[in-house]
């Protein structure tokens, strides 16, 4: 599966600073230090509906991390998958009477577009389920023959037993992973399970689903935990340096994960910060495409918004928070991208190295991008006031603007 183009990242002068991020781990910041190359994983979409700002939302916020560690001369290596073949996907397909081949392409493709748009910086390694499945076979057979997972009615389950560490990313007690694995696509209620939290890591196949040859496991699909496990670990390996997701990843998805890896390996930890962005609401709930409150990327830019305002306004929130969507938010996001490149425009203004610093310091503080939109506001304000006479800042900032904001002026 192909990602989609990248933009190209200015260089800036000077270098950027080591980024401290808030651990849903350890709960509180933590200064991540990677090596030359620092890794990422973040998860990705499953394609039954269109890109929505949840969605965007929380992209932006693993597009900044990146930005933050390419400003330290560092390389980025990137994962994202796809969750192309799971029950909501199949369900969608099923209700709007289309192949689910072909829904899970056109809505990937859309994200594509979205991703383009928005200035969203490319995984290196863009990865569907179905295509990681030969991958994901000989893992869940590994579990099985290690005693870490055991057949149920044809399904393998995995047994969170099995690793030690298991609760140590969402910090839940029983009751609430019980509840939010009944949430979230896990079954606590089926009967014949060693624990109720126990999650599927191999569905046998069923009648009228799609399923594939699972060697000694038999035919069937894989559980979506597993899916990012293998992806994570083929392409980065054990102790990467960020996983990334919402905030209703946290569990089970991604405690889940973290147990899958480190029972298939015996070492710890599988990433070495979970961070996790908040969710976006309308109408006073949370964006989800269970409850059709949703407002798409594709729908704004069709309505001739500014992909560069979309950006400014999801900024414009810090990226752990929970907020809102509304009319006055686009508003001010389209004001202040007209203020900006206004600011820009001049061929001469005030100082800008400053300027400069104060982005990357907000930045690298827990991605403070709101901190970072008010030091751009100010030194457009002053430009607007007084002026200036280096004729090189207005470059300077639009280049910054772009590098780690991701906002083309």
């Amino acid at each position: 599966m192909h990602a989609w183009p990248a933009s190209e990242v200015p260089a800036l002068p000077g270098r950027g600073r080591d980024l401290r991020i808030h651990d849903t781990a350890t709960g509180g910041l933590v200064t991540v230090h990677p090596g030359p190359v620092a890794r990422i994983y973040v998860c990705g979409i499953t394609p039954y509906d269109a890109t929505h700002l949840g969605h965007a939302a929380t992209y932006n916020a693993f597009d900044l991390v990146q930005r933050v560690w390419l400003d330290t001369k560092r390389q980025v290596q990137y994962v994202q998958n796809v969750t192309d073949v799971d029950d909501p996907l199949l369900e969608r397909a099923l209700r709007d009477g289309v192949d689910w081949t072909s829904l899970a392409e056109r809505e990937t493709s859309l994200f594509r577009e979205d991703m383009t748009a928005l200035r969203m910086l490319p995984p290196q390694h863009y990865i569907g389920a179905v295509e990681a499945i030969p991958g994901i076979v000989p893992l869940v057979e590994r579990l099985r023959d290690a005693g870490a997972a055991y057949e149920l009615e044809g399904d393998i389950y995995f047994s969170v037993a099995a690793d030690p560490h298991f609760g140590t990313v969402s910090h839940l007690d029983a009751a609430a992973m019980r509840l939010l694995s009944a949430e979230r696509g896990g079954d606590p209620e089926r009967p014949g399970k060693k624990n109720p939290l126990d999650p599927m890591l191999w569905k046998a196949a069923r009648d009228d689903e799609p399923s594939w040859d699972g060697g000694s496991l038999g035919a069937g699909r894989p559980g979506w935990h597993i899916e990012c496990v293998a992806i994570a670990l083929e392409h980065l390996g054990m102790g990467f340096d960020v996983q990334g997701g919402g905030s209703d990843l946290a569990f089970p998805h991604h405690e889940m994960g973290a147990s899958h890896a480190q029972a298939l390996t015996g070492e710890f930890p599988f990433a070495k910060a979970y961070v996790h962005a908040g969710m976006v609401a309308l109408d006073g709930e949370k964006m989800s495409k269970s409850k059709g409150n949703l407002v798409f990327v594709s729908q704004l830019r069709r309505d001739g918004i500014d992909p560069a305002a979309i950006r400014l306004a999801l900024l414009d929130h810090h990226y752990r928070f929970d907020w809102e969507w509304t009319d006055d938010v686009l508003a001010t996001a389209v004001a202040r991208l007209e203020s900006w490149r206004a600011a820009v425009s001049r061929p001469d203004g005030p100082p800008a190295l400053g300027l400069v610093e104060e982005v990357r310091e907000a930045l690298a503080h827990d991605l403070d991008a709101p901190a970072a939109l008010l030091a751009v506001d100010r030194w457009a304000a002053l430009q607007r006031r007084e002026g200036g006479t280096d004729t090189g800042a207005p470059g300077v900032v639009s280049r910054a603007v772009d590098a780690l904001l991701g906002v083309a002026l």
